[in-house]
C-alpha cells in the first residue's frame, strides 16, 4: 500500500462562542513539514496542531490554516478614552521636547497596549476551544489520510503498468545481450584466426583463449542484470506493502538507474543501446511518480 503527498480537507464547526473553521492541506516534501496558521488569539494552541499532525501524517509539506468567528457576545470591545487621551497628552509633550512638532496619529495611538479592551474570555472558555480544535484536527487527519490513500492507489495503478513495462524490456534486453555475446564472441575468433591464418609464427591457441576470455569478461553484464532484477523485486515488495515508504522507493529507483547505465555503458550494439535508452525513460516516469509517495 501506498499513500500519496498530496490531500486537502475542510472542517468546520458551530459553538455557542463561535464558529472554527479548519483547512489542512498537504503536498510533497522530502520530510515531514508543518505550518500551522491560527489567529492571534489562538497562537498558544499552535503546539497542539503541530503536536497532533507530527504523531498523526507522514512525510509530505502540511499547512494548518484556522478562522475563528466570534459569537457575538465576545466580538463587543471597549475603548478606554482615558487612557488614550493620557497616551495623546504624553506623547505630545514627548514629541515637543524633541523638536517635533506633528503630534502623534490616531492610528498609532489605537494600536498601544490597553486602548482596546477585548471580551474577558474564562480558562473554560480556552478548555472550550482546546477541545473543539482538537476534534476538528482529528476530523482532518482521518480525511486527509484517506484521500492520500486514494491519491495513492491511483498512484500505485500507474507504477504498476510502468514497472511491467520495465521487467519486460529488462528480460528482452538480457535475452538480446545474451545472444549477442556469443555473436560478438565467434565474430572475435573468426577474426582472430583471419589474421593468424598463413602467418608462420608459433601461437599460443591458449593465450589466445584466455585473452578472449578477458575481453569477454570486460563486455559482461551479468551481474548488473542480476541486481537490476532483484532491485525491481524489491522495489514490488515494497510497492505492496503494509506501510508507504516513498524514500525507499526512491533509494531503489536511483540502484535501478545506476544498473541501467552501467549496463548501457558496455553496450555497443545500437539496438541494445535503444533499449538502455528506453529503460531510462521509464525510469524516470516512474521517479516521478514515487515523488510524491508518502
Amino acid at each position: 500500500m501506498i499513500r500519496s503527498m498530496t490531500g486537502f480537507t475542510r472542517e468546520s464547526g458551530v459553538y455557542d462562542w463561535g464558529t472554527m473553521i479548519l483547512e489542512l492541506s498537504s503536498v510533497n516534501h522530502r520530510y515531514q513539514e508543518i505550518s500551522p496558521r491560527l489567529p492571534r488569539e489562538l497562537a498558544s494552541f499552535e503546539p497542539v496542531v503541530t503536536n497532533r499532525l507530527r504523531q498523526g501524517t507522514g512525510r509530505g509539506k502540511m499547512r494548518c490554516t484556522v478562522e475563528l468567528h466570534w459569537a457575538a457576545q465576545y466580538r463587543t470591545a471597549s475603548l478606554d478614552t482615558e487612557l488614550l487621551s493620557n497616551y495623546h497628552e504624553q506623547l505630545s509633550e514627548l514629541a515637543a521636547t524633541l523638536g517635533n512638532s506633528a503630534p502623534p496619529s490616531l492610528d498609532s495611538l489605537l494600536t498601544l497596549p490597553g486602548v482596546f479592551d477585548s471580551p474577558s474570555r474564562s480558562d473554560r472558555l480556552e478548555e472550550m476551544i482546546r477541545t473543539a480544535m482538537e476534534e476538528l484536527l482529528d476530523r482532518a487527519v482521518v480525511n486527509l489520510l484517506e484521500m492520500r490513500e486514494v491519491e495513492g492507489a491511483n498512484l500505485l495503478a500507474a507504477i504498476e503498468e510502468y514497472l511491467a513495462s520495465l521487467g519486460d524490456l529488462v528480460d528482452s534486453l538480457e535475452t538480446a545481450w545474451t545472444a549477442k555475446k556469443e555473436e560478438v564472441m565467434n565474430e572475435t575468433r573468426a577474426r582472430i584466426a583471419s589474421l593468424l591464418e598463413g602467418v608462420s609464427l608459433d601461437v599460443d591457441q591458449n593465450r589466445i583463449a584466455q585473452e578472449i576470455v578477458i575481453l569477454s569478461d570486460k563486455w559482461d553484464i551479468s551481474e548488473e542484470f542480476v541486481r537490476a532484477k532483484s532491485h525491481l523485486g524489491q522495489f514490488k515488495t515494497i510497492l505492496n506493502g503494509k506501510e508507504s515508504e516513498g524514500r525507499k522507493l526512491d533509494f531503489l529507483l536511483q540502484e535501478m538507474n545506476r544498473e541501467v547505465n552501467t549496463i548501457g555503458s558496455k553496450i555497443a550494439d545500437a539496438e541494445l543501446r535503444w533499449m538502455v535508452v528506453e529503460a531510462k525513460a521509464i525510469l524516470e516516469k516512474i521517479r516521478e511518480q514515487v515523488q510524491n509517495v508518502e
